[in-house]
């Protein structure tokens, strides 16, 4: 539970707002650039390490878990009616394991990706988006989080069929998706977070995060 809870709190603080690239994009992780201004650790359970590393040729986010549950947040304002699409790229070396994602003890992923809405003062209507690399799942199956399961919907991006050490590219309307999940309108969003954990499951795994930005189309 304390890794919702310290998520939900840091968004009390605000955020800044994203900026334009020259080609319309609001970039977001700039790993490419060796740009990780504005991306806070928050460790829950052990140190997940995240590292700039060079991979077939281009700058990428390393993330390497062992028994760990620890990520990565940027507290950033997007427009996402305007901005609807939230694109990256992502792949693992290692995947993880779970008997049961829908539990607290299945809750490790070997990469997932937050996208959160702030409650402001009232932390604890924050809400959520959570995208992940699953086990058990099939593609584009969601569930409530175990930990926080009116907080935070989870979605299975890639699944155990999905091979290791490929590259895989994302393109979300995630204005759509919250739509969809709360039945209302959500106009901005206020966080991105990234996570390697194995800190239920006692595992380790390897993950790579290329850049993330938002587009209008």
């Amino acid at each position: 539970m304390i890794r919702i809870i310290v998520l939900l709190v840091l968004l009390q603080h605000g955020s800044v707002f994203a900026e334009s690239t020259e080609n319309n994009h609001l970039m977001v992780g700039q790993f490419s650039a060796g740009n990780l201004k504005d991306w806070s650790p928050k460790i829950f359970n052990n140190n997940t390490v995240y590292t700039l590393s060079v991979l077939d040729g281009k700058q990428v986010l390393k993330a390497l878990s062992n028994n760990s549950a620890s990520g990565l947040v940027k507290e950033v304002t997007v427009n996402i009616k305007e901005y609807p699409y939230l694109n990256w790229r992502w792949r693992v070396e290692t995947k993880v394991f779970s008997s049961d994602e829908t539990k607290k003890s299945g809750d490790d992923y070997s990469a997932r990706l937050y996208v959160m809405k702030s409650g402001g003062f009232f932390f604890w209507n924050t809400k959520a988006l959570n995208y992940v690399w699953s086990s058990g799942k099939r593609h584009g199956d969601s569930w409530p989080n175990a930990f926080a399961p009116g907080n935070n919907r989870m979605i299975a991006l890639r699944s155990a069929e999905d091979k290791t050490g490929t590259w895989y590219i994302e393109k979300i309307n995630v204005y759509e998706a919250f739509k969809d999940w709360q039945g209302y309108e959500v106009v901005t969003i206020d966080a991105i977070a990234i996570m390697t954990d194995t800190d239920n499951t006692h595992q380790q795994a390897i993950a790579f995060f290329g850049d993330i930005y938002f587009s209008k189309d």
